[in-house]
């Protein structure tokens, strides 16, 4: 809905794997079967853009690419829409474009994008060369880079030539490289699967932020502000995007009953009865199979908690 009037249905690819692909096809029934690219097992974002690249390539060699993570929230997509248009105009013109968001507050949770020269041309919006990458820095670090004034969160949101990334996948990534050369061979061959899985299982995993775009030639960025996104990444970052109750509290799928309780998240995968009594800050979320109660500021320890649950071989309630 986001691309409505941006990108044609008939030309939205969706990168993902088997076990996600139809509860996906169920959410977006206008796009085209073909157009469902699975990765035997994920290899990273890298190996994702480089696929659905190679796809844009066969269909279109002159094709512009824009990459956009499915689990961002935009409150503002007119000026999304926008600002999407102005960064293909620069894309036409031959650099990697990526939009960044213009920070907040000091976050440690997203990557940053330091902006250099002001980028001459006929845009619509302002564009500066890319100087640096920098991944998830600590708290003073993310001060620092706020107070300059000339860093952007990395949202993660790529345009470009289909051919330039291709190109430049090929030159710092060549073992991926040529693994999307032998697929493409094969692609409209009966042998696609075998040969898909065979590569994909030799790719390396990697983003592709570290594998390509920190030392890649020719980097634009676009530093958007009052787009009101956020890259839903915890339990918590519901708060920033659903409407809470008179309490604070955020109920989700839940027959919630609440007792003196305050800015609380509150989901159930099964319309669960749930009582809180006197708690405040908290996300209490049932799976089902597993239940998760923490504080809203540890929602990002979940992490932590899948680790553990592979070491000891619970993988069941993954």
């Amino acid at each position: 809905r986001r691309l409505d009037g941006l990108i044609p249905t008939r030309r939205i690819l969706v990168v993902t794997t088997d076990e996600q692909a139809a509860h996906l096809r169920g959410q977006a029934p206008g796009i085209p079967e073909e157009n469902f690219l699975l990765e035997p097992q994920p290899r990273g974002t890298a190996a994702a853009i480089g696929l659905a690249g190679m796809i844009l390539q066969r269909r279109d060699p002159h094709a512009i690419m824009m990459v956009l993570p499915s689990d961002h929230f935009i409150r503002n997509e007119d000026v999304f829409r926008l600002v999407m248009r102005a960064a293909v105009q620069v894309a036409l013109e031959g650099p990697l474009v990526t939009l960044g968001v213009k920070p907040s507050f000091p976050s440690t949770g997203y990557g940053y994008i330091q902006q250099g020269a002001h980028l001459d041309g006929n845009f619509n919006y302002p564009v500066y060369r890319v100087l640096r990458f920098t991944e998830k820095p600590d708290e003073a670090s993310a001060r620092q880079m706020l107070a300059a004034g000339d860093h952007s969160w990395n949202a993660g949101i790529f345009i470009w030539q289909t051919g330039r990334i291709l190109e430049e996948i090929a030159r710092l990534l060549p073992d991926l490289s040529t693994a999307l050369e032998k697929i493409n061979r094969a692609w409209e061959t009966p042998q696609r699967g075998r040969v898909l899985a065979d590569e994909w299982s030799q790719v390396k995993a990697i983003t592709i932020d570290y594998g390509v775009m920190e030392h890649a030639r020719d980097v634009a960025v676009l530093p958007a502000s009052g787009l009101e996104w956020n890259d839903v990444g915890s339990w918590d970052s519901l708060f920033d995007v659903l409407l809470a109750d008179e309490h604070g509290n955020v109920v989700i799928n839940s027959d919630h009953l609440s007792m003196e309780t305050h800015d609380t998240l509150v989901y159930s995968s099964g319309n669960k009865f749930i009582v809180t009594i006197g708690v405040d800050d908290l996300a209490i979320i049932d799976a089902g199979d597993a239940l998760l109660i923490c504080h809203r500021d540890q929602t990002q320890e979940v992490r932590k908690v899948i680790g553990q649950l592979e070491k000891t071989k619970r993988e069941r309630y993954l």
